[in-house]
């Protein structure tokens, strides 16, 4: 395939800090940049050219989008597929629909990496309040459910050992009224050493390169922070690497794939998968060669993909807008003394309204080891 070239205009479905920083990455190589998103005001549409304003299945206004672009990406996966295709009219759309449609509901996409061979702890796809009980009795009480659709950051979920009370009925009747009455994945709890993710990046032309596993901490199903490289042993990690390569491949992956993976005491379990930016290789800004947003742009369109070595050691700890509304805080938390710890880095996205569990922005640090950056970042964030 032909590389597509500099001056040429990329599209992106959604214009969150994903999109905005990979719009920032695509403009250093030399593109324009469009966005679709339902926020007129969203954090891309103060670094592109333009701004269309549509819902996530507003199919009009992604090929209103495409019309414009010679490529189109995208930096949230909850797109309608209907939009995908509308948007594919039009130009190219990397990733493709396929691997959209899989990855939008859960119960398809653990069936489908149950299906290929790779490997997913015991789960069940439930459909009514009768499934959960039986469930209950083939996985034990140990269980998180999911909502097949939609869903992000612990919403959409429920953990049926720790966050109900009652008797085991009434928790299950419970929990499925608490995620609408609709079809959900529940997975039995496993014994976690630790979570990892590893991002995979593979373009038109075949070419795949995946960088090295992060390991990631999350506190109520939302990262806290993320550290690469990963200190897993070295046939973890080799094993780790193999799963998101062989996917990226079996998928025809074009442009990003995340794969997030639980670490236990009986080797690597697949998680979930997201084809796009991730919040755990936000390190790769600060730490390696080609950063993922770079990498990105480079995958859809067809260049050589980039370095993915890691330089130093770097981690991230993301910024809510809890901080912001924690104790009724007025104006900005302290950055200034963040920002006085080494090698401490400030990125926030122009979200101007806190929400609490909303994504503000991020703190980044490099240090010597995975572990001095986590403890140098996490520093950083106390002083806020």
């Amino acid at each position: 395939m032909s590389a597509i070239a500099q001056g040429s205009t990329i599209g992106i479905l959604g214009g969150g800090q994903l999109g905005r920083m990979t719009a920032m990455a695509a403009r250093s190589l030399g593109y324009r940049v469009q966005v679709m998103d339902p926020d007129p005001s969203c954090p891309a549409r103060f670094v592109v050219d333009a701004c269309f304003v549509g819902s996530w299945d507003d199919a009009r206004a992604a090929a209103d989008l495409a019309r414009g672009c010679d490529v189109i990406t995208l930096e949230i996966e909850q797109i309608s597929i209907a939009s995908l295709e509308a948007a594919g009219r039009h130009a190219p759309v990397r990733p493709g629909k396929e691997i959209l449609a899989m990855v939008q509901d859960r119960i398809q996409q653990k069936n489908w990496l149950r299906d290929q061979g790779y490997p997913v702890g015991p789960y069940l796809a439930i459909y009514s309040e009768e499934d959960l009980l039986q469930a209950v009795k083939e996985l034990g009480e140990r269980i998180y459910l999911k909502r097949a659709r939609g869903g992000y950051d612990g919403r959409g979920q429920v953990k049926l050992h720790g966050d109900l009370a009652g008797s085991q009925t009434e928790r299950v009747g419970a929990a499925w009224r608490a995620l609408g009455e609709q079809p959900c994945v529940a997975e039995q709890a496993l014994d976690l050493e630790s979570e990892i993710s590893v991002m995979v990046a593979r373009n038109p032309s075949g070419e795949v390169v995946a960088y090295p596993a992060a390991t990631n901490h999350h506190e109520h199903q939302i990262l806290v922070w993320s550290a690469l490289p990963s200190s897993m042993p070295a046939a973890l990690e080799k094993r780790a690497q193999e799963i998101a390569t062989t996917m990226a491949c079996q998928l025809k992956l074009e442009g990003l794939l995340a794969v997030e993976m639980f670490v236990t005491g009986n080797g690597l379990f697949v998680n979930e998968l997201a084809p796009r930016p991730h919040n755990s290789y936000h390190a790769s800004q600060r730490c390696c060669v080609t950063s993922q947003f770079e990498q990105a742009v480079r995958a859809v369109c067809d260049l050589p993909l980039g370095d993915v070595r890691i330089m130093r050691p770097a981690a991230i700890a993301n910024l809510l807008g809890d901080l912001w509304l924690k104790n009724g805080l007025q104006g900005e938390p302290h950055f200034a003394q963040a920002l006085a710890v080494p090698e401490v880095s400030l990125h926030l996205y122009e979200k101007h309204t806190a929400r609490a569990g909303r994504k503000m922005g991020h703190l980044s640090a490099t240090a010597d080891t995975a572990e001095e950056a986590v403890a140098r970042v996490m520093e950083a964030k106390s002083r806020l």
